[in-house]
């Protein structure tokens, strides 16, 4: 939809990932869904190879040095291959913004460098048994004892479990201070006491090997504390950007996909002697998925190009939220919408339809759920209308009576 938009830089890049997207095997993606393939190293390296990785990071480091609008433009594209994929290659982009705002120069070279090589490979641990969307009751804790970190305790629902090199793990490090500033982040290597205990059978986003992971006296160096001790909120609060941004990009990947097969498929069927897409109860349901997804592009797209101008913090936490909850909302309704264009055969795995609806599932819960977003989206406009008028004049004094303050009751 904003291609018209696009520089010619934009274009070559999206002709780039297009080409990447055509190279991956459809044997892949079957072994995948079918749990024949835990982690597909192979998409991580050829992407890598082709410098499509971390595509937001500084040249020195094998990025590119480009921006949310073209990390937008390479999902959108990616996120067609199912949430797996798509996750697996923004886990790049999501830990790699850890590592990129607040890690070392020594971290930057040791871990962010063959990330974005497709050398290295990374998951990030932030989800506990116990948690979930209450993500600074976390449990998991590390004791400091000389030049080591000695690190317990479970994180679940871990995508890329079973494959990664390296974990970003949040973990406790002042149990008496408030739950804020308890948390610490570290660089944790896959080895000793670090086992990945469980890998869940999923409903869909299947082969990215996602588990619980259990780490069992893990002796942490201190050079791989991430930021300040105590200070990963700060961390969490900036990773939840990047982590939501790319929940909504993949699903709107996914959305145009499932409208994609759907549609065409319209224009072959044929009932009552006529293509389906002659009746209303079709080309209406093509036309409503396709206002969503545009309407998606365009909430989605705009949140990028202000991220990349600077807005202020307040309005990337509400505008990312916004994004994600409707990006993610609308992918379930338009793969279900393309699922019942198609009818039956939809239901079947003669058509990725059925993986698409799946797959669909999953975006309303991770990386915040859709009744979190709504927490952050009031939260953040209510902090703003106390601030200013939305409006930029007071509307309340338009209406003929408003000088009646005795009606004016508040209490």
């Amino acid at each position: 939809m904003h291609e018209h938009l696009y520089s010619e830089v934009q274009r070559k890049l999206r002709e780039e990932v297009r080409e990447f997207v055509k190279w991956v095997p459809r044997d892949l993606l079957v072994a995948m869904d079918e749990d024949r393939v835990q982690y597909p190293r192979e998409f991580l390296v050829e992407a890598g190879k082709r410098n499509l990785l971390g595509l937001r990071f500084p040249k020195k480091y094998g990025g590119r040095g480009l921006g949310w609008q073209e990390e937008y433009i390479a999902l959108e594209e990616i996120g067609v291959l199912g949430t797996s994929l798509a996750c697996l290659y923004s886990l790049v982009s999501i830990v790699g913004e850890a590592i990129n705002t607040f890690g070392t120069e020594e971290q930057k070279e040791k871990y962010l460098k063959p990330t974005l090589a497709g050398k290295m490979f990374t998951a990030e641990a932030l989800t506990e048994p116990r948690g979930g969307s209450d993500f600074f009751g976390a449990t998991t804790y590390a004791k400091k004892e000389g030049d080591y970190y000695i690190l317990n305790g479970q994180k679940r629902f871990v995508v890329g479990a079973e494959g990664a090199d390296y974990f970003f793990v949040y973990a406790k490090t002042d149990p008496d201070a408030p739950p804020h500033k308890s948390l610490s982040a570290f660089i944790v290597e896959r080895g000793p006491g670090v086992e990945v205990g469980y890998v869940y059978g999923l409903l869909g986003t299947r082969g990215g090997g996602a588990g619980r992971i259990v780490f069992n006296n893990v002796r942490v160096l201190r050079e791989n504390l991430v930021g300040k001790e105590n200070g990963a909120a700060e961390i969490f609060y900036q990773m939840m950007v990047p982590e939501r941004m790319t929940s909504a990009i993949g699903a709107i990947g996914l959305a145009a996909g499932a409208l994609d097969i759907a549609a065409r498929y319209s224009t072959r069927r044929k009932a009552f002697g006529r293509k389906i897409r002659e009746f209303q109860g079709v080309s209406f349901k093509i036309a409503e998925s396709l206002t969503e997804l545009d309407a998606a592009r365009a909430l989605t797209n705009m949140t990028a190009r202000l991220i990349d101008q600077g807005v202020e913090p307040s309005e990337q936490r509400r505008l990312v939220s916004e994004a994600k909850k409707f990006a993610t909302e609308m992918a379930w309704r338009v793969t279900n919408n393309a699922m019942q264009v198609m009818g039956g055969i939809g239901y079947t795995n003669i058509y990725p339809i059925e993986k698409m609806v799946r797959d669909s599932r999953i975006l309303m819960i991770w990386t915040g759920t859709s009744e979190i977003m709504n927490l952050i989206i009031q939260h953040e406009y209510y902090k703003k209308l106390q601030e200013e008028s939305m409006a930029g004049r007071n509307l309340e004094k338009d209406a003929r009576e408003a000088d009646r303050k005795e009606e004016k009751v508040y209490e």
